[in-house]
C-alpha cells in the first residue's frame, strides 16, 4: 500500500521540520574534552559549550554571553576564591559557574547595584555514558527541567577505546538523514561495491522487528548471503539491528564470544544541516590486522550516503509529496510515529507509549 506519508504531520510539524526536544542528544565522544577545555557545537540550532573541569566533570552550557554576545568557550576555566570554577568571558571577564549563574562582573565598583548572580546563561544538563558525552535538550525555551531518564545504553561496548570513528555533516535535515540511513532497499544502487554487494545481486528478505526502548530493532539474525562484508569476521555471524529516536541506530553483531557494535549518531545542528558519527568497538581480531580496509569501507559507505542525500536534496526544493510504500519504507513509517508519540506524551505529561508492534517485514535488496 503507498502512504502519502511525506505531507503527513509529526505532531504539528511536517516531516523535515522541527526537532524533537526532553530527550538526549549525542553531543561528542569523552576523549575530545580534556580537563580544561573548552568547545562549542551546534545542537538543535543552538551554540553549545561543552568544558570538562579540573574535577573532571562535564558541564554544558549556552555559548553566547548575556553581556555582549562573545562565545563563551573562546575562554578559559578558572577557579573561584571560594572553591568551585567557573567560565570566564574572553570579552569583559564575566564569569559563569557549570550551573550557569553569574559568579562576577569585573568591571562593577563598590555602589553599583547589579547583583550578578540575577544573570544566568541557559544550563544543559549534561551525561557521560561508555564513553558518549549527551546533552539533554528540554522543551521549554529557557532550559527549565531536568532529565526524566538515563542516558541510554549499548550492547557490544567491548575492547576498550572505540576501533574507529568517522564523522561528516550531512547536508539535510535529520529526519532525512535518519530516513536514508535505516532505509533497507537502497544498497544495491548507493552502495556497490565489489566487496559489499552489485546491483545485480538483490535478494528477496524477509525480517522480524520487536519494539525496543524508544524505538524498534530488527531481531537477530544470520546477515543476508549477499552483504560479503560479514565474511571477514568468519564462523557464524549474527546481527540485530536497533533504531532509537531521537537519532541513534547500532548494529551489534556476536561471533561466537567475540562481538561488534556499530553505532551511528545523529545530531542535528540545524534545519538542514545533521552531524552524523560513527563509531565501531569490537574485541575481534579482525580489527586488528584488517582495520585499514575495514575503516575505509565504513568511511566509503557514509561519503556515498552523503551524496545520495545531495541528489536528494535537489528534489526536495520543490517540497515534493514523498510516496512510501509497504514494506520497504514501513521503518520510516515507525519513525514518523514514535516521533508524534514522544511530542505528544511530553505536551500530556504521561508516559511514552511505543507504538510498533511486532511483526515481520519483506522487501527485496
Amino acid at each position: 500500500m503507498a502512504d502519502d506519508a511525506g505531507k503527513a504531520g509529526v505532531g504539528k510539524q511536517k516531516f523535515g521540520q522541527g526537532f524533537l526536544t526532553d530527550i538526549w542528544y549525542f553531543a561528542a565522544l569523552s576523549s575530545d574534552l580534556r580537563a580544561g577545555e573548552l568547545k562549542r557545537y551546534e545542537i538543535l540550532g543552538e551554540p553549545v559549550m561543552l568544558g570538562r573541569g579540573a574535577s573532571g566533570e562535564i558541564f554544558a552550557l549556552r555559548d553566547i554571553c548575556p553581556h555582549r554576545a562573545s562565545p563563551l568557550s573562546a575562554g578559559r576555566i578558572v577557579s573561584e576564591a571560594g572553591g568551585g570554577e567557573s567560565v570566564e568571558c574572553p570579552y569583559h571577564g564575566w564569569r559563569f559557574r557549570p550551573d550557569g549563574v553569574c559568579a562576577a562582573i569585573p568591571s562593577l565598583v563598590d555602589g553599583q547595584d547589579l547583583d550578578p548572580e540575577k544573570i544566568r546563561v541557559r544550563r544543559y544538563p549534561v551525561a557521560e555514558s561508555q564513553g558518549l558525552v549527551f546533552v539533554w535538550v528540554a522543551g521549554d525555551a529557557r532550559g527549565a527541567g531536568e532529565p526524566t531518564e538515563p542516558p541510554p545504553l549499548f550492547p557490544g561496548v567491548v575492547g576498550g577505546a572505540p576501533k574507529i570513528v568517522d564523522s561528516m555533516v550531512f547536508d539535510a535535515h535529520i529526519d532525512h538523514a535518519v530516513v536514508g540511513l535505516m532505509d533497507p532497499a537502497h544498497g544495491p544502487y548507493v552502495h556497490r561495491q565489489w566487496w559489499w554487494r552489485t546491483s545485480g545481486s538483490q535478494h528477496a528478505k524477509a525480517k522480524k522487528f520487536a519494539p525496543a526502548e524508544q524505538g524498534f530493532s530488527m531481531l537477530r539474525h544470520e546477515p543476508s548471503k549477499n552483504s560479503r562484508a560479514y565474511a571477514i569476521l568468519g564462523g557464524e555471524p549474527l546481527t540485530e539491528i536497533t533504531f532509537r529516536i531521537p537519532g541513534l541506530r547500532w548494529e551489534h553483531i556476536t561471533v561466537g564470544a567475540r562481538q561488534v557494535l556499530s553505532l551511528t549518531c545523529l545530531t542535528p545542528l540545524t534545519d538542514k544541516a545533521t552531524r552524523i558519527t560513527q563509531i565501531i568497538w569490537s574485541d575481534h581480531p579482525a580489527f586488528v590486522f584488517l582495520k585499514p580496509f575495514i575503516k575505509a569501507g565504513a568511511k566509503a559507505f557514509l561519503r556515498q550516503d552523503a551524496g545520495m542525500v545531495n541528489l536528494q536534496n535537489e528534489g526536495l526544493k520543490y517540497d515534493p509529496t514523498l510516496l512510501w510504500i509497504d514494506d520497504a519504507d514501513k521503518q520510516a513509517k515507525w519513525y514518523q510515529q514514535l516521533k508524534r508519540e514522544w511530542t505528544t506524551s511530553r505536551a500530556e505529561g504521561r508516559a511514552f507509549v511505543n507504538p510498533v508492534q511486532p511483526g515481520t517485514l519483506r522487501w527485496k535488496s
